[in-house]
């Protein structure tokens, strides 16, 4: 953890004299690629020592898949492998190792890398095999249409700015932003014609870094002042389960959950904080004029606290790997798409038994939250009073649903994990159970309209947000001239 912090400090002091001293207007796209690789890797080696040579084996042996299996299936061979790389090193590490601690994790930063193998494997797919009209919207935006350079490759996975922590970024975006285009497009694509008025103009990004750092230095005071005081664990406490009330019980459960979140808005907005040091993350201005540099973030600190629905908080968290989940699973998935996608999900994350018991329970809490989302809230939403009251009412027991389902994922393993669930008797796995028999779901349609009727619960907003996210054309795209590339991004937009 002190490796990880130093090393992601390093990492902010190196993105602001990368966009000091090695700007797009002062330094060729190469030197770019090569000085953010070295130093990414230098990085890893310094945190993770000779396991970081797993991210250049895996990324290596993907660009070769890549080459020799050609366009048609190449996203396929590369799904596979990449994430079964990333499954064998984690058995390793969990099993053979070190079950349960967190010396030597390398598999973080896998598993960042491989969300990028997969995601670009399909995006070429889609952009040199697929027929242009066969693709959605936000498909058509991120196609790639020229196979990457190893060099390319390798600056795009192994980045400084996001090897340790990410997050996840579209490959036009990440290249738009090494050949310095991503200011330029996003003022012609929020006015929906060229500016140029503005094409010459380099927003700073020190107001928004500044904001994230504050919030970073708050998460990481509450995570080693309240966190420690408040452990997951004692939910299972034999102590505790025998003298604490139901109400008592679900409030330490509710707070114990809460204090463990700071840990991930920490490293998160770090991270996001460290990309947009070295001017990655604009994504145009917002009403008010004001910059916006969440292009890449993470979550939604606000909107995930006082979240009122399960949708809500899924919306707002671990943004990028919703949209990852959402693009090479969810949206290409011939049958139980939603069922999938939390299994994908799962072997994603790890080995841990409770990670599979969190997300096959997750799948409970979706499709029952979306029943009565679907067939009760309408009647709760006319008058402001009752809407308050609703609100309230569907915020605790969205914070309840939450945790309850967390838990595994917290404690990683089965006995503990259903130690828990059985002191509280199932009773949320139970309740969606009934609510799934009493209550409807929404018959799918056919069509391109079947995915939009069954969603997951993160997906509906993400997608919208995954069109207005500035997923940037780059000039790889030898195929299409910019002007062509911010038409269709306006068209994608206005869809």
């Amino acid at each position: 953890q002190v490796n990880f912090v130093v090393c992601q400090l390093f990492a902010l002091l190196a993105a602001i004299w990368f966009r000091t001293y090695l700007h797009s207007s002062k330094t060729s796209p190469f030197i770019r690629h090569v000085v953010a690789t070295l130093l990414g890797l230098y990085l890893a080696l310094f945190c993770f020592g000779w396991y970081a040579l797993h991210f250049v084996i895996q990324s290596g042996i993907s660009y070769y898949i890549m080459i020799i299996i050609g366009v048609e299936n190449m996203h396929k061979y590369c799904f596979v492998f990449a994430l079964g790389y990333l499954t064998v090193c984690q058995i390793t590490r969990v099993y053979i190792f070190d079950y349960g601690q967190y010396s030597a994790d390398f598999s973080g930063p896998m598993m960042i890398i491989t969300q990028k193998i997969t995601s670009l494997a399909f995006e070429i797919h889609d952009g040199m095999f697929r027929k242009n009209e066969d693709l959605t919207p936000s498909q058509r935006c991120l196609a790639v249409r020229r196979m990457p350079s190893l060099l390319e490759y390798l600056s795009y996975n192994c980045n400084f700015m996001g090897i340790l922590a990410g997050p996840l970024c579209s490959y036009k975006d990440y290249i738009t932003f090494i050949e310095g285009r991503s200011y330029q497009l996003q003022q012609s694509e929020a006015n929906g014609k060229e500016d140029t008025k503005y094409e010459q103009t380099d927003p700073s990004p020190n107001i928004a870094v500044a904001q994230k750092l504050l919030i970073c230095g708050l998460s990481l005071l509450f995570h080693m002042t309240i966190t420690k005081t408040l452990p997951v664990e004692y939910n299972i406490d034999d102590n505790f389960r025998a003298t604490a009330s139901w109400p008592v019980r679900f409030f330490y459960l509710y707070v114990s959950l809460m204090a463990a979140r700071p840990k991930y808005y920490f490293a998160w907005t770090l991270a996001d904080a460290i990309n947009n040091a070295a001017g990655f993350g604009f994504r145009g201005y917002d009403k008010n004029g004001v910059t916006r540099w969440d292009l890449i973030s993470n979550l939604r600190i606000q909107q995930i606290e006082f979240s009122t629905s399960f949708k809500m908080f899924l919306d707002n968290w671990n943004i990028q790997t919703a949209l990852w989940l959402k693009r090479v699973c969810y949206e290409r998935a011939t049958f139980s798409p939603t069922i999938q996608t939390f299994i994908l999900s799962a072997i994603w994350h790890g080995v841990y038994p409770g990670y599979y018991l969190t997300f096959l329970t997750g799948v409970l809490m979706t499709l029952a939250a979306r029943a009565i989302r679907n067939n009760i809230r309408h009647y709760f939403v006319e008058s402001p009073a009752v809407k308050l009251c609703y609100d309230i009412v569907t915020w605790m027991a969205t914070q309840a649903a939450i945790s309850y389902t967390v838990v595994p994922f917290v404690l990683l393993s089965v006995k503990p994990s259903f130690t828990f669930y059985s002191s509280c008797y199932f009773c949320l796995h139970i309740a969606s159970i009934l609510v799934l028999l009493v209550f409807p779901l929404k018959r799918t349609q056919k069509g391109s309209k079947k995915h939009e009727s069954v969603q997951p619960v993160w997906s509906r907003k993400l997608e919208e947000e995954s069109l207005l996210q500035k997923n940037n054309y780059s000039t790889t795209n030898n195929s299409f001239s910019q002007k062509q590339e911010i038409t269709c991004r306006y068209q994608a937009l206005k869809q």
